[in-house]
């Protein structure tokens, strides 16, 4: 998103932001207050990494009584962006708040909202720093700045119910056909194969993804145009999302993610696509689940890509650029990264840590964990979601958007991957026409490549 389209944007939610006003209490002159934004309860919560990160808060208020507080600021997340987006543009940027990584992140890099962490993480606290997994940051850095620090690590998996492959007769699938296989024989048993939210559009377009991948789509090649979004693997993708779509339960069109989880963990469903992260939330509402919930890696299509490619995710916590209380914003950032938290993140939580040399006791941890763990150390490469791989957050509506029209039947695949493949053309050329005079060179290869003219 460019500058003065997110200027749009936040002025257009200042509109909203009365209704988002934090109330700080007062504390004693010499306490610094700071606010942390995170997407869920704190206090009605029964996701297991969100009980952990209260307890990171309570742990902060409590050693550093007299000198810093932090005043959490919450809502669930799909409302968070836009709550977020309201406080910025109300002059109101939380000190400390969570963030996805890619465009969502970029919106704030972009803006100016963020602050540059480079020179605190790799001088000032560079004992901190070095605790951090290799390459951790990757993915957390815009023209050589770290603007962000990670929390956890997750990667998307399939649960699935033991106890209904059982009843069914069925074995895990290895490859895409056999996954169709099975669900006509859970289908057959009288049981609902998978779970699914359509009504949270990126838990589709996460299934999307993966079908993509698997059949071969290239980001990167179709980013530099040497691929297209209506070439026949990106078609293949789609007639496979909707030939797999069959298989949801009939609520799939509305549920929202919460509610196609509890599907899965209420035995309502054999199968679940989601990441790591959903392990917190289904052992935290079902701790008897466990026992019964198995995980295997999304299977390959036969004759296509590598069936190993993960996709992976980090949670984020980034600190405002207009904070003036840097030092407790960076305590706190640092209390959720120490070994306690990061312990709590895999023994209890079920994510992966972000720090190295930790000691993980997988006897305590979620079962599921040690089962995405095995996955991990076959995986052969990593992609994020597409929704947050993307050019724009835009971008990443669109691609969602189109796999809800898939799953929907209000597009077929050519449809759907033309009109996202118009999308993106036309990004470029108003991209284009707004900075005809100062054109950047990535825009100025990508209206060479496509032969866009430039016009009042």
């Amino acid at each position: 998103m460019n500058k003065k389209r997110l200027l749009s944007v936040l002025l257009s939610a200042a509109m909203v932001a009365g209704t988002m006003a934090v109330a700080v209490p007062a504390y004693a002159d010499d306490t610094e207050e700071i606010t942390w934004m995170f997407w869920d309860d704190l206090e009605a919560t029964e996701d297991l990494v969100s009980k952990g990160y209260k307890d990171v808060i309570d742990r902060f208020n409590t050693e550093y009584e007299g000198k810093y507080h932090v005043t959490p600021i919450t809502t669930n997340l799909e409302e968070y962006d836009g709550k977020l987006n309201a406080l910025i543009a109300a002059g109101q940027t939380p000190d400390v708040y969570i963030c996805n990584p890619g465009p969502n992140m970029d919106v704030y890099v972009n803006a100016g909202a963020a602050a540059d962490l480079t020179d605190i993480l790799e001088n000032q606290e560079k004992d901190w720093y070095a605790t951090f997994t290799d390459g951790i940051f990757d993915r957390l850095t815009y023209d050589g700045k770290i603007m962000a620090v990670p929390t956890n690590f997750a990667a998307a998996c399939v649960y699935y119910n033991t106890e209904l492959f059982e009843k069914a007769g069925v074995e895990v699938p290895t490859t895409y056909d056999e996954l169709i296989d099975v669900c006509k024989k859970l289908q057959d048993a009288g049981i609902t194969p998978i779970s699914c939210s359509a009504g949270t559009s990126w838990c589709l377009s996460m299934i999307a993804g993966y079908l993509c991948d698997r059949s071969g789509v290239d980001l990167q090649a179709i980013a530099d145009h040497k691929a297209n979004w209506t070439d026949d693997n990106c078609i293949a993708a789609g007639e496979k999302l909707k030939e797999l779509s069959q298989y949801f339960q009939e609520t799939a069109a509305g549920d929202s993610n919460d509610q196609a989880t509890a599907n899965f963990y209420n035995g309502d469903a054999a199968m679940l696509v989601q990441g790591s992260w959903a392990m917190a939330q289904i052992n935290g509402n079902n701790p008897d689940f466990q026992s019964k919930c198995g995980v295997f890696q999304f299977p390959g299509i036969d004759g296509a890509n590598d069936p190993n490619r993960m996709i992976v995710k980090t949670d984020n916590l980034m600190m405002s650029s207009t904070t003036e209380h840097q030092d407790a914003a960076i305590a706190l950032m640092k209390m959720f990264t120490d070994e306690e938290a990061q312990k709590y993140t895999a023994e209890i939580g079920g994510k992966f840590p972000v720090i190295k040399d930790l000691d993980i006791d997988y006897d305590k941890a979620p079962a599921q964990l040690k089962y995405v763990q095995d996955i991990m150390a076959k995986a052969t490469g990593t992609f994020g979601f597409y929704n947050e791989s993307l050019a724009s957050v835009e971008a990443g509506d669109c691609f969602d958007n189109a796999m809800v029209d898939i799953f929907l039947g209000n597009q077929t695949p050519e449809e759907a991957f033309q009109k996202y493949k118009e999308y993106k053309e036309q990004y470029i050329k108003d991209t284009a026409k707004r900075y005809k005079d100062k054109i950047s060179y990535s825009v100025y290869e990508a209206m060479m490549n496509w032969k866009i003219e430039i016009t009042d």
